[in-house]
């Protein structure tokens, strides 16, 4: 279990927080975790497009057992 603290945000940030938390199914801290983690990825890797880190971020997020196995397709001759 992970230990909480309570922080102090704007109220424009907070109210976007919360849309957003419906429309992903996360709870208002979760959305606000979630673009926390994708802040920190873009600034540790500056080349990667934000798209790219959100999904990698959310495949990493995924029980392994849901995972699709990955089948090389044949070379063309």
């Amino acid at each position: 279990m992970t230990a909480s603290i309570s922080i102090r945000i704007d109220q424009t940030l907070y109210n976007q927080a919360r849309n957003e938390a419906v429309v992903e199914h996360r709870s208002i801290a979760g959305q606000v975790e979630y673009w926390a983690k994708v802040g920190r990825s873009a600034l540790d890797n500056p080349d990667l497009p934000i798209g790219f880190i959100a999904e990698s971020l959310a495949s990493l997020a995924e029980p392994r057992e849901d995972a699709t196995v990955f089948v090389p397709r044949s070379r063309r001759a």
